[in-house]
């Protein structure tokens, strides 16, 4: 038997909806081995109306984590929460090191308020390097915004704008997460190869259960890779997974709510159209 195998580069989400628990579920979904090099631990206080505290791991530690990962030779990688300049430098050279080709970048920032990245510097780390070996990038608009220093996007232009410009700086491939923040009447996700821009639309779902939407879609366009398919069709085969994903999302408690990983293969996926613009 042959199967595929996928690694993480990202943080431990301890309520177990994102991080490198919603990548492992996924990966699992999608047939493939899933391991994990731990950068951050996120904890929830229950007493304290959910506040995060966040933990990062010594960059020797997530050393020794991906000479035992990359010994298995890994067919796909992609990353997530790297809370430190340090962090992603690192997860840079674990990339080049892995000789991978099949690299999705999930560009989680740390910001306060809706326009501001806590650490500034981590941005520039990204772009110097992340995006260079990223074959997928999936920022959300707030991140899009700051790679492409174009700021807060709110229309289909401002996203074309803001993925050729982070395809210039070096990711071959670009899609960036609408979702219900953007003012539109569908989820529009836009996909951008170098030469096309296309739209990725399912109808909305009203839920605040959407806890790991981002990194779901990330893992899952991960495994894809490593199974085989192209981008464009790991990425449109991806928005059909979180779009089920988030459709079916549950309460996990009073503060937050989980997309529901395995919900394209019990219930299938809502249906996602694409157009080019």
């Amino acid at each position: 038997m042959s199967i595929k195998k996928t690694l993480t580069i990202a943080g431990s989400d301890t309520s177990g909806g994102a991080g490198i628990q919603a990548d492992l579920k996924t990966f699992q979904e999608h047939g493939t081995y899933g391991m994990n090099v731990l950068t951050v631990v996120a904890t929830m206080d229950p007493d304290n109306g959910w506040s995060h505290g966040v933990f990062s791991l010594p960059v020797e530690e997530i050393k020794r984590q991906a000479k035992t990962a990359l010994s298995t030779n890994v067919d796909a990688i992609k990353t997530g929460m790297l809370s430190t300049e340090e962090i992603i430098e690192t997860a840079g050279n674990i990339i080049e090191e892995a000789g991978v080709q099949s690299v999705v970048i999930d560009p989680v920032m740390v910001c306060k308020g809706e326009d501001e990245v806590l650490n500034p510097g981590t941005v520039d780390a990204m772009i110097e390097f992340l995006l260079p070996r990223a074959l997928v990038v999936t920022p959300n608009l707030f991140e899009a915004g700051q790679l492409s220093g174009l700021g807060a996007l709110k229309t289909i232009e401002d996203m074309k704008a803001a993925a050729e410009k982070i395809h210039a700086l070096g990711a071959k491939n670009v899609v960036i997460k609408g979702g219900k923040q953007l003012k539109h009447e569908k989820a529009v996700d836009l996909f951008f190869d170098g030469q096309n821009h296309t739209l990725l639309e399912t109808e909305k779902t009203e839920t605040t259960y959407n806890h790991g939407a981002g990194c779901t879609f990330a893992a899952a366009i991960t495994a894809n890779l490593a199974n085989g398919l192209s981008v464009a069709d790991s990425v449109f085969e991806a928005k059909e997974f979180v779009s089920a994903a988030i459709a079916h999302g549950w309460k996990l408690n009073q503060y937050v709510g989980p997309v529901l990983h395995g919900a394209k293969g019990k219930f299938g996926a809502p249906e996602v159209t694409t157009t080019t613009v």
